[in-house]
């Protein structure tokens, strides 16, 4: 087994002994690794730890060869960025969470250890996760991106944009306003969920549309089978806008035509066996908590 660890460098709850018993667990598992280079650079000052030159990946892993998971240690932010380090690799990701709300993370910090003996003992559960992927002209070059949470469409400027909307070949609405958010079951409770869009339980197989501080107030979020085609227009006065694929973010054009569906490629997550989503939700969220 092959651990791909990726982190970092700059993240706001980064400990000397996190990071120490992280490599323990490693070395007392017997399980190979490899670190992200500016993580490694960071690990190596931190804690004085060498990470040679072979134990060192860049922007993409590669295709791994044997049995590799990939482990992130940060909050849901470092999460996604390390899925895009898989560049569709079919390689299951566990998430450690040292940041603040972690939806995504199976694990707390103080739960390192237990994490890599439930690996070597091929104890995880994993869930299955939908990406979506959007093909058109961003930064001026035609290519596709792909997101686990959200695809967003938004304004650069103080000036509202429209968005006309066609989903499976059929008009639906010109959104006028900020933008919009186009999110998985998994990004539910993300940036759609700030922007007022529902609360998606992971297994469902669907994709939300939610507008972004729409012009016209009776818009509201849309929920569509996980089948379905969306085919955006841009139109902006300042004849540019930008799209976010998670947390990477383009330029495209006024005019731009962008199309979304469901990706072929999609993530194997592990998630807590003993704790459901609903535990999670009312654990992160504060339901039911008196704060008076």
């Amino acid at each position: 087994m092959k651990i791909i660890l990726f982190s970092r460098p700059k993240g706001f709850c980064h400990s000397g002994e996190d990071i120490e018993e992280i490599f323990a667990a490693i070395e007392r598992h017997g399980f190979d690794y490899a670190v992200n280079e500016e993580f490694a650079d960071f690990v190596e000052s931190l804690v004085g730890r060498h990470i040679p030159v072979e134990c060192r990946y860049g922007d993409s892993i590669g295709k791994p060869c044997g049995e590799a998971m990939m482990v992130c240690y940060g909050g849901d932010g470092t999460l996604l960025d390390g899925v895009h380090r898989l560049g569709g690799c079919d390689v299951p990701v566990v998430g450690i969470n040292s940041g603040r709300l972690g939806f995504l993370a199976l694990a707390q910090r103080s739960e390192i250890a237990e994490v890599f003996a439930a690996i070597a003992a091929g104890e995880l559960c994993f869930e299955r996760r939908a990406m979506l992927c959007a093909e058109g002209e961003f930064d001026g070059r035609r290519q596709q991106i792909y997101a686990l949470n959200e695809v967003s469409v938004q304004r650069l400027g103080a000036t509202m944009i429209s968005v006309e909307t066609a989903i499976d070949g059929k008009y639906t609405s010109t959104y006028g306003g900020d933008g919009v958010i186009i999110a998985t079951p998994t990004g539910s409770t993300g940036y759609s969920l700030s922007a007022g869009g529902p609360i998606v339980v992971p297994s469902c197989r669907c994709i939300v549309l939610t507008p972004l501080s729409p012009h016209n107030l009776t818009m509201r979020p849309i929920v569509m089978g996980e089948q379905s085609r969306i085919e955006l227009v841009i139109r902006t006065r300042n004849n540019v806008a930008s799209i976010s694929a998670d947390n990477r973010t383009f330029e495209i054009r006024d005019g731009a035509k962008i199309r979304l569906e469901i990706a072929e490629r999609y993530i194997s997550l592990a998630v807590p066996h003993n704790i459901s989503f609903y535990d999670t939700l009312r654990n992160k969220m504060m339901w039911g908590v008196d704060i008076r």
